[in-house]
């Protein structure tokens, strides 16, 4: 497996992807603050740089992840 949630608090979600691990705020990725855990645990990781919550229908660029500023 490329992608994971490996831990979920109060603040946000702890994404593990090929290794390093990402902080996604609810404040800034608001899609996972209501959703259930095994919605927000069943993460995939296409085209390398892709990822996809397909109970959500969230997808985002890890791009997004590392330059919020980008993305407004």
């Amino acid at each position: 497996m490329n992608a994971e949630v490996s831990q979920i608090s109060l603040h946000g979600i702890w994404l593990l992807v090929r290794d390093v691990e990402y902080f996604l705020s609810f404040q800034d990725f608001p899609w996972f603050k209501k959703a259930t855990v095994s919605q927000v645990q069943k993460v995939r990781l296409s085209a390398k740089q892709h990822l996809y919550w397909p109970d959500l229908d969230v997808d985002l660029e890890l791009d997004s992840v590392l330059n919020l500023e980008k993305y407004p």
